[in-house]
This record gives C-alpha cells, structure tokens and sequence, in this order.
C-alpha cells in the first residue's frame, strides 16, 4: 500500500533521512521507533506531503504521491497528532465534520458518520456531539481526533505519537481501541512512537530508525530475538530491565 523509495530530506547540508526505503503492506500497523531526531516523524510527514522530500518517492498502490495536488492526498490519509488538533472553536461534530464538508457530502450522510464514527472511538454521540473540546477529557478529545481522522473513510492513517501526553491508564485503553478499531476497518496505519513497550504491543512490524537511516525492520519477535546492531539491541533491552526491576520491586523473581 505505501512504498517509500530511497527517500531522503536535507536541510542545508544536514540529512534528517537518508535514503529509506520500506514498504507498508495492506492492513498492516507499522511502527516507527526511534530516539528523538532520527527522523521518523519527518518520514510520517513525507507521506501526505506536509514535508516535501529531497529526493527519493513516495508511492500509495501505484501511484507516486508527488503526482496528486496535496490537498487532495491528505483527504486520502488519516492524520492523528500528539497535540490532537482540534479546532477550539467548533464543536466535537464539526471537528469530525471538517473533511466531509470539505468533499461536498450532504448534511445527512455527515450527521451519520460523524454519530457511527464516535460510536467506534466509543464515545456517546448524544453526549459529546455538542461539547467543544475543552469540555472533554485528553483522552476523550484523543478519541475525537481518531474519528476525525476516519471521516472520510480513508485506507491509510498516519499517527504521529498520538498517546504521548495521556496518563498511563488512558494511554492503555486508547491502545486497546485502536488495535480493535483496525481489526474491524482494516486501516493500512503508519505509527510514531519512542516508546519500545507500546512498538512491541501494537506493531506488526516495527522499523527502527536511527540517525536518518533504517536500522531494522521486522516482527516485534524478529527484534527481541534478532536485533541487527547493537542500537537495536540496546532499545529492545529497555522494556526487559523495566520488567526486572518491577519484578524485583514486587518481591518476584527478576526477568
């Protein structure tokens, strides 16, 4: 479904990414995980086109991005940020509506998606379709984002470290309802995260980005068992001494 291609993005002589080259399979939830400034935010970006490539292609099925108005390919792609994005202004409905109206659908077939689509986030349409979003929670506005970004029923979604800012609990439940709001829409999904347990839970398969470049790419499994270098194997070291240490904290056995 999404091919990158050699892809490369300088600023001035500097290298953010350096000649990646991947493939996202159909329905597939692929991570992007690295440290800070490896460049797997600026890959997510490259894909709808909020940062244009130095070089390389980006490609959805056949067809190379570069060739469609970017306006027009970001209706295609579902986009959830950290921050969520929502529109102060405007109310949960019209934040979800925002696309929909965009591409001419007629009020009522927008009222019903935005209803089926808050139901699927599980958030209550009667409760929260008015409210603006400084009157819910973070993790009811995060939930606001998703179905935003599903409004126009795209195939593929990109999630840029969408559960970062969320406590741990609702960090968990989001997690949960993504896993399941894939499972029953099918979402080809590119995912951001430097969180090595949330890679290892929700990933398929995880690419592991280092300096610009591609580390590995694989399985949770293949990663645990066969990291390729030794970054890799230092990431994946991480979640395994936070296990150890609550173990020991617990009074059991260290893992």
């Amino acid at each position: 479904m999404i091919h990158l291609d050699h892809l490369t993005k300088r600023y001035g002589p500097d290298a953010v990414v350096r000649d990646l080259t991947l493939t996202v399979h159909d329905g597939e939830l692929l991570i992007l995980l690295g440290g800070s400034g490896c460049g797997k935010t600026t890959t997510l970006k490259m894909i709808n086109r909020l940062v244009e490539p130095t070089s390389g292609t980006v490609r959805l099925g056949a067809t190379d991005t570069s060739t469609i108005p970017p306006h027009e390919l970001r209706r295609r792609i579902g986009y959830v940020f950290q921050q969520v994005g929502l529109f102060p202004h405007m109310t949960v409905a019209e934040n979800v509506a925002v696309t929909p109206s965009l591409l001419g659908w007629s009020p009522a077939r927008t009222r019903a998606r935005i209803d089926e689509l808050l139901a699927l986030v599980e958030l209550d349409p009667a409760l929260v379709r008015d409210r603006r979003p400084d009157e819910l929670s973070g993790g009811q506005q995060q939930r606001v984002g998703v179905a935003r970004a599903l409004a126009a029923g795209p195939a593929v979604m990109l999630l840029d470290e969408p559960f970062g800012a969320l406590d741990p609990l609702t960090r968990e439940r989001l997690q949960e309802s993504l896993l399941r709001i894939r499972r029953e829409t099918g979402l080809t999904a590119v995912f951001v995260t430097h969180d090595m347990a949330e890679a290892l839970m929700l990933g398929d398969r995880i690419a592991v980005m280092h300096e610009g470049r591609l580390e590995q790419i694989g399985t949770p499994r293949d990663l645990l068992t066969r990291p390729a270098s030794s970054y890799v194997r230092e990431l994946m070291d991480t979640p395994r001494r936070q296990a150890a240490a609550v173990e020991r904290l617990s009074g059991g056995p260290a893992v």
